[in-house]
């Protein structure tokens, strides 16, 4: 089931319906419209699990089905801001281009973003947009500082006689583009067996943090890059959603609680901690919240 509730700024939790109805505070936190495209964006109407929906831990994809959770909903307006992206880009998308389609199989279903002419006239591309911050953009393209050697020494101190050393990027490190890959791997496979090739896939991806001195501190000079994706087996990727889709759909069947998210699913207890939406509703999620204010 989708979010029931909306937090307030405040921390009150109120029923979305009444708050669109009128707001509980003396003023609201954002326009009305907003709110109710933030509304809207919860529940897509699709019962069956999709391919992001699979992308996500096990667990917090069956207790986004089965429990009744609240959202913040400033969180949700990157969100929004990927919807409104798209629906830009989507209304100059003339000629050989394919858009917004969704496309099924017997695991799940995908609505890929662009297929066609979409770098240049000739080719067929599958692409995808993204809206992220400088810190996974960072990480995505695989930079990285190292420490490289000066040619002054410190003169006092504990470090007196040793050389000093300078940070610099480097451009060759891990592309952490797990969730990405496996989410056009996918789309691709479900475009090939409807008859359509796919000669490569990009991701284009805007930066949402990108005039802040952060971004400048994580290497990130420009507002969009276009990442390029590799091609993933066929045979694994198959293997790998099938997999979760059976692990989800029997806990929905049984009415069980899947095993926690794996770590990386959890981004090392971090979404857990901040981000993940149903993060009460889990055991595991609760325990990670209360250890973090035990420690505070």
């Amino acid at each position: 089931m989708p979010a029931t509730k909306f937090i307030c700024p405040d921390g009150r939790q109120v029923d979305i319906k009444k708050c669109l109805q009128k707001c509980i505070n003396a003023q609201r936190c954002m326009f009305l419209p907003t709110l109710r495209a933030i509304a809207q964006s919860l529940d897509r109407g699709i019962k069956d699990p999709t391919v992001t929906e699979l992308l996500c831990g096990v667990r917090e994809t069956y207790l986004k089905k089965t429990t009744e959770y609240a959202i913040r909903p400033h969180d949700q307006l990157y969100a929004i801001h990927g919807s409104a992206v798209h629906t830009i880009n989507e209304g100059y998308t003339e000629g050989n281009i394919l858009s917004e389609e969704r496309i099924y199989d017997d695991i799940t279903s995908g609505k890929f973003d662009l297929y066609g002419q979409i770098i240049d006239l000739n080719d067929k591309t599958l692409g995808d947009y993204k809206v992220t911050s400088s810190y996974k953009l960072m990480r995505a393209l695989g930079y990285y500082k190292v420490d490289i050697e000066t040619e002054e020494i410190y003169k006092s101190g504990l470090r007196k006689g040793q050389r000093k050393t300078r940070k610099e990027w480097r451009t060759d490190g891990v592309r952490y583009l797990f969730d990405w890959a496996v989410q056009l791997n996918y789309y691709r496979m479900l475009l090939e067996n409807k008859g359509f090739k796919v000669e490569r896939m990009e991701v284009q991806a805007m930066c949402r943090d990108y005039s802040l001195r952060i971004a400048a501190e994580r290497n990130i000079r420009k507002p969009v890059y276009v990442i390029h994706i590799n091609n993933i087996s066929d045979r694994w990727i198959k293997l790998y959603m099938n997999t979760k889709a059976e692990r989800l759909n029997l806990s929905l069947k049984r009415g069980l609680m899947p095993e926690i998210c794996t770590s990386r699913e959890r981004w090392k207890n971090r979404k857990c901690a901040e981000y993940c939406a149903v993060a009460d509703n889990c055991t595991f999620g609760r325990l990670v919240k209360n250890q973090i204010k035990a420690a505070a």
